[in-house]
């Protein structure tokens, strides 16, 4: 298996390549150049697969440079009960007929990130180790894969991690998660924006190549295809969980900001899986939702992107949606490099044509949004129905799902964080606290270490090189 990006560059690369480099030298992001299609007798011998050899199955599909012995080791132990909490790894919880969460949140952060992360850091390790190098990972994050990557990575040979964050537009909860840590591998700078001015300083520094190359600079948002395929495995488990047979289908409804996690059931539909619809739910800042309903991509700024209760999704430019227009497309890069090089850096939006929106509908999409006031709502019923606590990302899921279900195909949402993380809200809609894990119990009063930035990529790379 090879990779190729979306804007042109034909290089074929193998997996262990683009593990460690992020975006391609043209600036574009990594693709198989085919999606591996399971046939229904492979998807009938998978069922009853524990979680890490199912994993394993569907990684060597897109894997063929590691050893098959090294990487069912490296699948085998990421994917513990000791470190998800349970057995089955990411089960489903019903709530009424046709309608589940998939549990996604029980990693080290409470936060669906951990499933891919985890197993990211065993990846990194194994690489370097295997070609004697060293990484300075650099990464963005509104929230929960600050916490995940540093978590996955803290204490991992050769590699440093620089993660960006809007300072102040944080839970408390996913603060306290990154600053608190003291690894001398983890720098943590909050600059003074939000989401999106990070994640393009993100790709600013990745497309100087000269500095990315003279410093080993790598990625770990959901850019780095090793994270979004790590991804793709809990689609495959989720469906083979809610059903009996390969003839039946499900739609997945998935909290979305940035388009990695929604990205990963596109690519585990394009596979083959039986999935009827992928229900994208956005909050307030709903660019994605707007794409889908119109066809039209706008990127907002800083002052039109929302502070919400559900601040991981505070992202109003959606990295990860290049994959699927490229797709779209049909993998036209020329027209993928235009669209997204050409009028979305100088005019900030474009429009696709009626005949490609029509398209979209055959990929399996829909999308809708939600507001704080659906999020509480949400909540509150979900709690007095069920009495189960969701928090607020789940919330928007579950709120756009409902909307978009179709009575005679199962629906299951992605659990994407558990309560604890955003607290604040869940006051407000329950009156009362969520309970925490008694090892992170007065984690908001732990000593803390990072570094204010304003808004300027030249000092990111010199904290970088200084720190490096």
């Amino acid at each position: 298996m090879k990779y190729i990006s979306t804007r042109g560059d034909r290089t074929e690369r193998g997996f262990s390549d683009i593990l460690l480099e992020g975006l391609a030298p043209d600036g574009g992001l990594y693709l198989p150049t085919h999606y591996p299609r399971v046939d229904a007798a492979t998807l009938a011998r998978w069922r009853g697969l524990p979680y890490p050899d199912l994993a394993f199955e569907i990684l060597s599909l897109y894997i063929d440079d590691i050893p098959s012995a090294d990487l069912k080791r490296l699948v085998t132990s990421t994917y513990t009960p000791e470190v998800f909490g349970t057995r089955e790894i990411t089960p489903l919880k019903p709530l009424e007929p046709g309608l589940q969460l998939q549990a996604l949140s029980n990693g080290p952060t409470l936060a669906f990130k951990d499933m891919a992360m985890q197993l990211l850091g065993n990846l990194f390790e194994y690489e370097l180790a295997r070609r004697g190098e060293t990484l300075n990972i650099l990464g963005a994050t509104s929230g929960d894969t600050g916490s995940a990557a540093e978590y996955a990575m803290r204490g991992k040979h050769g590699v440093k991690v620089f993660m960006l964050s809007p300072h102040g537009r944080m839970s408390a909860f996913q603060q306290a998660q990154m600053f608190s840590l003291q690894d001398a591998n983890i720098h943590n700078i909050a600059v003074e924006g939000v989401f999106d001015d990070c994640q393009d300083i993100v790709k600013a520094v990745s497309n100087d190549l000269a500095f990315k190359r003279r410093h080993k600079i790598g990625t770990v948002n959901s850019i780095n295809w090793a994270r979004l395929l790590a991804q793709v495995v809990y689609y495959f488990a989720g469906y083979l969980q809610a059903t009996a047979s390969n003839e039946e289908k499900v739609s997945f409804a998935v909290p979305s900001g940035n388009f990695g996690n929604i990205c990963a059931g596109h690519v585990a539909r394009m596979m083959g899986l039986p999935v009827e619809r992928l229900v994208l739910a956005t909050n307030e800042n709903d660019v994605l939702d707007e794409f889908f309903r119109t066809g039209t991509y706008r990127v907002r700024g800083a002052a039109e992107t929302h502070e919400t209760s559900s601040p991981s999704m505070d992202i109003s430019k959606a990295s990860n949606f290049e994959r699927f227009v490229f797709d779209l497309l049909g993998r036209d890069a020329q027209r993928t490099r235009q669209l997204f090089k050409t009028d979305v850096e100088d005019h900030g939006s474009f429009t696709v044509s009626a005949d490609e929106f029509a398209r979209v509908a055959d990929f399996g999409f829909v999308s809708g949004s939600s507001t704080h006031a659906d999020r509480l709502a949400t909540i509150r019923d979900t709690w007095q129905r069920f009495g189960v606590m969701i928090d607020t990302h789940t919330a928007d899921g579950l709120k756009v799902a409902r909307e978009r279900r179709d009575p005679d195909v199962p629906m299951i949402v992605l659990e994407t964080a558990l309560p604890v993380k955003f607290a604040d809200a869940i006051v407000e809609a329950l009156g009362r606290e969520p309970e925490r894990p008694a090892a992170l119990q007065g984690i908001e009063k732990l000593p803390k270490r990072f570094t204010v930035m304003r808004v300027d990529a030249q000092a990111v790379k010199r904290f970088i090189a200084d720190n490096a």
